[in-house]
């Protein structure tokens, strides 16, 4: 197993409990997202910088500590909104997949027969109220990925998702307007103790947990391992370094097979090949969206790599008119507004089939508690 934390050169302190700890959103130590990218590099292996980091790391450490503690004794208060929740999350900064992963879910959810909602801080919305994210939201109200999540259920039964600063304020105003729901499903919040929930899924991508180094020397928001019921791992069933006491199961992340246009047509990836594309990302790894165009045959005479969950209000397109203009389907919810020619691709999760049958084993013991 990997180690808990940086501790050099004796070896790390045991897992700690199972409850997740400080959210680096609230932490002194955050690291923006436009600085990430740049850290990278230095979260991958523990050289020189990592280790000049480290020292911060400990004080981030006693910081995740102090506020597990809180939580456990009772000083900051936790609530349950009364429905089964399952928080989709990670331990790592940057992305994993998590906002697929919860589409994919929802829809298992709704295969099964259960009605699901989804709930999220909405992270880079410029609004501060708890409200409604509907396919019709802009992504600047709601945040871009409620806004995604809202408009990958436009067609077929309706999947409330609401958005607010605290998870369980959100959950409330969910089950107000839909009382009828039968799980609520957290896109992120692993490590937003106010929020109780009842299944953990801990979503990694490729890279693993890195240098194994808290923020911000290292890549983890908490130390790993640590207990959650399930994991999720983008490429393949999860390695040494993320291994622990819970379920691993592998999934795949890859691109549909076609692009969407601002009204919905598809347009077959095919169709674009020869073309000189523009393509643009604004997520957290710009660079896996590039090598996933350029594996299906695509051209890209120009790519663009932005800050993740940038909002493209001062963003100017190349003067260049014989680019086509190609992008994420989170960066479409807020391209479209300025730019409706731009095609986005969107990302699709090809998960091992045993997750679900984990998943719904350990559900089955929710809702019967309920």
């Amino acid at each position: 197993m990997a180690a808990s934390g940086p501790q050099p050169p004796s070896p790390s302190p045991p897992p700690l409990p199972s409850i997740s700890s400080f959210s680096a959103v609230s932490s002194p130590l955050a690291v923006a997202p436009s600085r990430q990218r740049g850290l990278q590099p230095i979260w991958q292996s523990r050289g020189i910088a990592a280790w000049a980091l480290w020292p911060l790391s400990l004080l981030y450490g006693g910081l995740v500590g102090m506020r597990r503690v809180l939580y456990q004794f009772g000083m900051l208060k936790t609530e349950h909104p009364g429905r089964p929740v399952v928080v989709v999350g990670n331990v790592i900064a940057g992305g994993a997949g998590k906002t697929p992963v919860v589409i994919a879910l929802v829809r298992h959810l709704q295969a099964r027969g259960l009605r699901a909602g989804v709930i999220s801080r909405g992270y880079g919305r410029i609004t501060t109220d708890c409200r409604a994210a509907t396919p019709a939201s802009l992504a600047s109200e709601v945040g871009d990925e409620p806004a995604l999540i809202a408009r990958s259920f436009a067609s077929g039964p309706v999947v409330p998702v609401f958005v607010a600063s605290r998870r369980i304020t959100a959950a409330r105003a969910l089950l107000a307007a839909h009382p009828d729901t039968d799980v609520i499903v957290c896109d992120d919040g692993l490590q937003h103790l106010a929020l109780q929930r009842d299944l953990e899924i801990c979503i990694f991508n490729d890279q693993g947990i890195g240098n194994g180094f808290l923020l911000p020397a290292g890549p983890l928001r908490e130390p790993w391992p640590r207990a959650v019921d399930l994991v999720l791992r983008a490429g393949g069933i999860a390695p040494a370094q993320t291994e622990s006491p819970n379920a691993a199961f592998g999934m795949r992340r890859d691109l549909a097979p076609y692009a969407l246009q601002s009204d919905g047509t598809q347009v077959p990836l095919s169709n674009l090949e020869g073309q000189p594309l523009h393509a643009v990302a604004a997520v957290a790894r710009p660079e896996d969206f590039f090598a996933m165009l350029q594996a299906r045959g695509l051209t890209l005479a120009h790519t663009e790599s932005l800050p993740d969950h940038y909002n493209f209000n001062s963003w100017k397109r190349l003067s260049d008119k014989r680019y086509t203009l190609i992008c994420t389907e989170k960066d479409a919810v807020k391209l479209w507004a300025q730019h409706p020619d731009a095609l986005a691709v969107p990302l699709q999760v090809l998960i091992d089939p045993g997750f679900f049958a984990a998943f719904d084993t350990r559900l089955d013991g929710c809702l019967a508690a309920a």
